[in-house]
């Protein structure tokens, strides 16, 4: 399982986040085709009441959120809660399972969590969590579930939750220019590499800096004598190119009867626009229509586009009360 493409001061904070001791996981025996996951209960001897999805970001992975989950787990009531961090399609251990089909896109990517609760008879999740890709993932899973694209038997999520995500297009104008040159750089790169040292040296000689270099060939995993990449490289570029593509404003505008759509923009995130920001708020003002659901918006302080590293704290202080409240 790999994690998001960081901002170089950031990797060695998310380096000791993934050195920590690993909290209790519970793996499920699954089918060809449903997503690998890691499942964390507070008492995994109890049974829960109510289910909450983590979804992860680009080339990243479950154990991305291991943390978080496990501290948002431990402050809602007891034993009631199951967080399910889910490896995304072409990430992760899901990139290790055959099966999943092109094109590799928001709306399969959203059918495959459709796919795992049903494979796993699971009750439909209360809430879903998603970081980035992960957030716009989540949007269209809401959008699908509503379109009844998941059959009758589905229940839409109550709350959720998107962080640091824009829910519309993103011109390649205004593209994450830094995830864009480590994409082209790796599409570049031979499919095995002859070791890691070798890759951390060609990314220096490229100009990348030496903690971002490094935290790229944490990505690789052994191969014979050789190394090769832990996630399908051509897989997630093509959702990249997805989530720069879609548009969920109307999903915004009407919210589904019952849900509420949580927007945590991070105060020091570069991908805001003001105009986007004043379309946010506007339709978080909005009076609440009794025939739909709800948008917020939340500022997380003292964080860039990483928010689950810049500030866990912060983040949590603002998604555990709203979780809570649904016990």
């Amino acid at each position: 399982m790999r994690k998001t493409l960081n901002k170089p001061g950031l990797i060695h904070i998310l380096n000791l986040l993934l050195s920590s001791p690993t909290p209790v996981l519970h793996r499920s025996a699954r089918s060809l085709q449903t997503l690998a996951y890691e499942e964390f209960k507070s008492s995994p001897e109890k049974p829960h009441n109510h289910t909450a999805f983590i979804l992860h970001g680009l080339l990243g992975s479950a154990r991305n959120w291991r943390s978080f989950s496990r501290s948002l787990a431990s402050t809602l009531p007891p034993s009631q809660w199951r967080m399910v961090m889910v490896d995304l399609r072409n990430h992760g251990k899901s990139a290790e399972i055959e099966g999943f089909l092109p094109p590799h896109d928001l709306e399969n990517a959203a059918k495959d969590l459709a796919n795992l609760v049903k494979t796993e008879r699971w009750v439909w999740p209360d809430v879903v969590i998603g970081h980035s890709l992960g957030g716009k993932v989540a949007l269209q899973f809401a959008q699908s579930c509503a379109n009844g694209d998941y059959g009758d038997s589905v229940h839409f999520p109550k709350q959720l939750w998107v962080l640091d995500s824009v829910p519309g297009t993103v011109s390649r104008e205004n593209s994450e220019g830094e995830v864009e040159k480590v994409l082209q750089t790796l599409q570049s790169l031979p499919s095995t590499i002859p070791s890691r040292k070798w890759l951390v040296d060609h990314m220096l000689k490229l100009g990348f800096s030496k903690s971002l270099s490094e935290w790229i060939g944490s990505n690789l995993k052994k191969s014979g004598e050789e190394q090769t990449w832990a996630f399908d490289l051509e897989g997630a570029i093509q959702m990249f190119n997805s989530y720069r593509e879609t548009d969920y404003w109307p999903l915004l505008e009407h919210p589904p009867k019952g849900m509420e759509i949580a927007i945590v923009r991070a105060e020091n995130s570069d991908r805001w626009d003001s105009d986007v920001i004043k379309q946010l708020e506007s339709l978080a003002a909005k009076r609440v229509d009794e025939t739909e659901g709800k948008v917020s918006v939340h500022v997380l302080p003292n964080a860039g586009h990483w928010v689950h590293v810049d500030n866990p704290k912060g983040l949590l202080e603002i998604v555990a009360p709203k979780v809570a409240s649904l016990a």
